[in-house]
């Protein structure tokens, strides 16, 4: 918006100087002496490269061909304003009164350079030579310039280039632009219909700005604007001055985001979430200095309706601070679907594909992580993202410098709280991580939803802390790191019934149902370790040991449970390995683990009965942790060395 209205004052301003000047004189021999005029005035250059006609009567019309104005010394030798052909009317009745209407002003494929210099000034501010001025207040001023009060009722360019480099800043370069201008009374409001191209297809602004003449001098004007591009239109009804400073109210509706960003010039392939209709409302403050503050501000996507205020402060990487508060959202049209990079049913790695194989492979992008900054506050009552659903929550998200952070304060999600925070950072290659504490939540839920393991159901409580590194699902699930507990009251197993196994009779169909389930764990090059699992059953105890695979998606776990007696002591144990993948898990009985207690006992039984049998027949204690080979080799010893005494001694 501060462009256009420079564009504009700079145009009116130039194209007043072409006015003033070429109605000095009167004919096509007098053209280059009406330039000399004007430099004198402005201290500006003008040039006609063809012919200039004129007509008379109802309206005195002229027409150049191939005008030039020449720029600020400082600016370049380039010049400011350019013209294949420029078209004035001016109301001769008028004329005659001492007044100077112009009714018509076109110009074709005019082509307007506009910068400015490091103190602020634009190269359209015009500076009077000090000879011209001195000539021009000798001379007299009937056929002055500033003795006609100038005003021009329409104003039109076809087919303009303009182009715009603030000092120290990248320029801005418009091609192919149209502009409309209607300003019937010179202390009124004028009307503009602006059309640009940034990308071929047309971009249209509708302007009104109030009190015009103020306008352009720098004060503070009503300003309204719509801006339709494709199937979107933006409408801003506030106050405004050329400094580009602005307040007001704005609004906008979408129903085709995609087309309307090719339109203004996106990138082909730009990721646009399928929202069939978006819309916004904000009260709107922007400052000169790039500071962008939205109160009152309304945002929805659908059915999803964000209400809150939002700060925006605009440079190479803008930040946005932001506190939004909603009610139900469904963000599974804005987000990716959560299935595709959960384990498929052909995870069983016997396929050639990677992908069916196991975790996504496709390479991750998060480069967008280092297009702004954030700090956002949401507090929402429901958010469905597609494969998670969260209940009532309050969000925080930072982002600085390609490192995202969301603290959940707490979130709710899986029937339960988390909080704790969760971590993505691009800055040298992406990692993600995360450190959470737990409560309430569904097993069957959390594994399901994001590991598609959902034979485990139960409430959990427990801590997590991991950190994981890749460009890609598999590669970030292959080298998680980190540690974490678990506690779980009353719960099942599917799969395999522990009761059937253990016990004899129907068991629990297939399904074994625990009263408690605790466990700690470490993670390392993406398995998990555990050495502590303890379930415990109706008349049954659960021990376990092992491996998870959380990048392979498999496991090589023991799982061994034991009969109680009533003094809580172990009648029977019958461990249980399970192995292979998730989705299709061998669990069998160990039954050389199982009897090795059982042989143990008769081989210690039988050890005891050897001993007192020999204790007996050597008439010698031999104590349990005494080697037999070495007390019979002592009581032989010491029988003949009694043996030998007696024969020595006569006995």
């Amino acid at each position: 918006m501060r462009l256009l209205m420079r564009i504009g004052m700079a145009l009116v301003v130039a194209v007043v100087l072409l006015v003033a000047g070429l109605l000095l004189l009167p004919g096509e021999k007098l053209a280059q002496l009406a330039a000399t005029q004007i430099e004198a005035q402005t201290g500006r250059k003008i040039t006609f490269g063809g012919r200039v006609g004129y007509t008379l009567w109802p309206t005195l019309g002229v027409k150049a061909d191939r005008v030039a104005l020449s720029n600020a010394p400082w600016a370049g030798p380039e010049p400011m304003l350019t013209a294949e052909r420029l078209t004035i009317g001016v109301a001769a009745a008028d004329l005659l009164q001492g007044k100077v209407r112009v009714t018509e002003l076109s110009a074709v494929l005019p082509q307007l350079s506009l910068s400015t210099r490091a103190d602020g000034t634009g190269n359209w501010v015009l500076e009077p030579a000090d000879a011209a001025s001195e000539v021009a207040s000798t001379a007299p001023t009937s056929g002055g310039m500033d003795s006609l009060p100038i005003s021009i009722e329409a104003l039109n360019l076809t087919g303009a280039t303009l182009r715009y480099a603030p000092h120290g800043e990248t320029p801005v370069e418009m091609k192919q632009v149209d502009l409309a201008l209607q300003w019937p009374d010179p202390t009124g409001t004028v009307v503009a219909d602006i059309t640009l191209r940034p990308a071929g297809d047309p971009v249209q602004i509708e302007a009104e700005i109030g009190t015009f003449e103020a306008f352009l001098a720098g004060q503070v004007s009503s300003v309204g604007a719509s801006v339709t591009a494709a199937d979107t239109v933006l409408r801003f009804d506030g106050r405004a001055n050329t400094a580009g400073a602005a307040t007001g109210r704005i609004t906008g509706q979408s129903t085709n985001l995609a087309r309307s960003l090719a339109v203004l010039g996106a990138a082909q392939g730009t990721d646009v979430p399928a929202v069939k209709t978006w819309l916004i409302g904000s009260d709107l403050t922007y400052t000169t200095d790039g500071r962008l503050a939205l109160r009152d501000l309304t945002l929805e996507a659908d059915s999803n309706k964000l209400r809150g205020a939002a700060d925006v402060t605009l440079g190479d990487v803008p930040k946005v601070t932001a506190r939004l508060s909603g009610d139900q959202l469904d963000l599974s049209a804005l987000l990716p679907s959560g299935d595709a990079d959960l384990p498929s049913a052909a995870a069983a790695g016997t396929g050639d594909d990677p992908v069916s194989d196991g975790w996504s492979r496709e390479r991750m992008d998060f480069g967008w992580l280092a297009a702004l900054n954030t700090e956002i506050a949401l507090d929402v009552q429901a958010v469905e993202t597609g494969s998670v659903r969260l209940g009532p929550s309050k969000l925080d998200l930072s982002l600085d410098n390609s490192r995202a952070v969301l603290k959940l304060q707490p979130a709710t999600v899986f029937d339960g709280q988390l909080q704790g925070q969760l971590v993505v950072n691009n800055r040298n290659g992406l990692s993600v991580g995360g450190k959470l504490s737990f409560q309430n939540i569904r097993l069957e839920q959390a594994l399901g939803q994001t590991m598609g393991y959902d034979r485990l159901n139960g409430e959990a409580l427990g801590e997590l802390e991991y950190l994981g590194v890749g460009n890609s699902v598999a590669e970030i699930m292959s080298s998680l790191s980190g540690k974490g507990w678990l506690e779980v009251g009353k719960g099942f197993f599917t799969g395999f019934d522990l009761e059937q196994l253990m016990r004899s009779g129907s068991g629990n169909g297939g399904s074994t149902v625990f009263d408690q389930l605790t466990a700690s764990y470490t993670m390392a090059g993406g398995n998990l370790t555990n050495n502590d699992l303890l379930l415990t059953l109706r008349g049954l105890r659960a021990e376990g040991e092992g491996r998870i695979g959380l990048g392979a998606q498999d496991l090589d776990y023991l799982f061994t449970p034991s009969l109680q007696r009533g003094d809580g002591s172990t009648r029977l144990s019958i461990p249980v390995v399970i192995t292979g993948p998730w989705n299709d898990p061998k669990i069998r009985p160990d039954l050389k683990r199982a009897l090795e207690p059982e042989i143990d006992a008769v081989e210690q039984q039988a050890k005891d009965r050897l001993r007192e049998k020999l204790s007996e027949e050597l008439d010698t204690e031999i104590a349990p942790e005494q080697d037999i080979n070495e007390a019979i080799r002592d009581r032989i010893e010491k029988e003949a060395k009694d043996q030998l005494l007696r024969l020595l001694g006569g006995d």
